[in-house]
């Protein structure tokens, strides 16, 4: 069966559209591991040369999995779908594997055990995810890429597999004395909780994925985080030991936040590409405000910039770091590859409008609920004046303090200066039925919102 039989039948979003494979297209495949490089997405790899050399032959087909212990992808979770993006942009063959069988596993934890999900509670993830990665991955042609992704799912394998089978089969192959010194492992066996079977075997089934998609797909390229350095290697090792044959494995380093903490939804601080888990607005805010000494690295390793224009970012940044300009071209970008160019253009136009660039009554009503869902404020009643409502949003300590501020010109309502301290605030001061906003300076902003 050929790589196109396999993948019309695989999942049915994806289509096959015949193309010439020309010059530079090889080239292009040839030059993705170089592009990976200077755009610091390589930590590890078992043979970059012998990679390298698989790469430069022809198309290889590669794989990263995505586990659904949660309704949404996270940030970290991107990292490994721009790294699937660019393989494929080159003109390699990607697979997109969902674990509906080792989702129900749980999500890996360092310190504690993993939390066991439910056959519903994965089912109802798995839908989610493969809705979420069809926009960074090309699965019908539309984009001319040379091969459309794949999407996968590895409980149509483990599904059928009885327990007896996988022990037989696979488990003969793995030593626990090595498994121990695989360094999550040998970190879970020191913890004071231990760790469980589930936990230990987790890495075997990780590597009887890639056995899989090797006798399926030819696949010979597993991609992942750094700190799944063990369970791919697994895989290259089952692979080896039963195929007798050698394939790759390619790790990317952990994006961490300011405070060194990875990403992740694990961690507490997860940034999700699900609008309604981070709407598009929370999502611009959070690129626009990293700080100068990251914005490089996020430029270089997420956006499709040239090494001249994340240069030239970087130089402003450096020189001119109010501007914020490498944190503005940033999460614009990121706003267009998750959420697409109209999601972009409101999260703008609300940014600008929310800090005196703009006119926020033009707001759309969702556009203007994301926003104000990430100010600081209070609720006010209709009727009620702009002095309480300058107290109630927290921009003065007293009744008095709005007085004075009213008083020196230094108050706002929906852009527009306030004169009177005892302005009272009608319906059509709540815009779209959901909040004011008010402004104490410049920089002092607040959602009034209604009660």
């Amino acid at each position: 069966m050929t790589w196109e039989d396999r993948a019309s039948t695989a999942y049915p979003i994806v289509m096959r559209t015949a193309r010439t494979v020309t010059q530079t297209q090889a080239s292009t495949r040839a030059g993705v591991l170089d592009e990976l490089e200077w755009r610091g997405a390589i930590a590890q790899s078992t043979d970059l040369d012998a990679l390298r050399a698989a790469v430069a032959e022809g198309p290889i087909t590669l794989y990263c999995g995505f586990d659904p212990t949660a309704p949404s992808l996270h940030f970290g979770n991107f990292v490994q779908l721009v790294v699937l993006r660019r393989f494929q942009q080159a003109g390699h063959k990607v697979l997109c594997l969902v674990g509906g069988s080792t989702g129900q596993i749980g999500d890996p934890k360092p310190t504690s055990e993993r939390i066991l999900k439910t056959r519903e509670q994965t089912a109802h993830n798995v839908a989610r995810i493969k809705e979420l990665v069809t926009p960074f991955l090309d699965f019908d042609g539309s984009t001319g890429v040379e091969h459309p992704a794949v999407l996968v799912d590895n409980l149509d394998w483990f599904g059928p597999l009885s327990a007896l089978d996988f022990l037989r089969d696979v488990g003969k192959h793995f030593r626990v004395n090595q498994m121990v010194k695989k360094e999550a492992i040998a970190r879970r066996l020191e913890s004071q909780e231990g760790i469980s079977y589930t936990e230990f075997s987790y890495q075997l089934l990780q590597a009887y994925d890639y056995l899989e998609l090797y006798r399926t797909y030819g696949c010979v390229l597993q991609t992942g985080g750094s700190d799944q350095w063990g369970n791919i290697t697994a895989g290259v090792d089952l692979v080896h030991r039963v195929e007798g044959v050698s394939v790759h494995a390619l790790a990317t380093p952990l994006l961490t936040d300011g405070s060194g903490t990875k990403y992740g939804k694990s961690e507490g601080n997860a940034i999700w590409l699900s609008a309604d888990m981070t709407s598009p607005y929370a999502f611009y805010q959070y690129f626009l405000n990293v700080d100068d000494d990251s914005v490089g690295t996020l430029l270089r390793f997420f956006t499709d910039r040239s090494r001249e224009e994340i240069e030239e970012l970087e130089r402003l940044t450096r020189e001119e770091p109010f501007r914020r300009a490498g944190q503005r071209a940033l999460a614009q970008d990121m706003v267009t590859l998750v959420h697409g160019e109209p999601a972009r253009d409101a999260v703008v136009a609300a940014s600008e409008a929310l800090f005196g660039r703009g006119d926020v009554t033009t707001l759309d009503a969702g556009t203007l609920r994301d926003a104000t869902a990430e100010l600081p404020g209070g609720e006010v009643s209709v009727g009620a004046t702009i002095t309480d409502a300058l107290v109630a949003t927290g921009l003065v300590e007293s009744r008095n303090a709005a007085r004075r501020a009213v008083g020196d010109g230094a108050v706002s309502l929906n852009g527009v200066k306030v004169a009177d301290a005892e302005l009272v605030l009608d319906d059509d001061a709540f815009l779209h039925g959901v909040a004011a906003i008010v402004r104490r300076g410049k920089r002092n902003l607040a959602a009034a919102r209604r009660a």
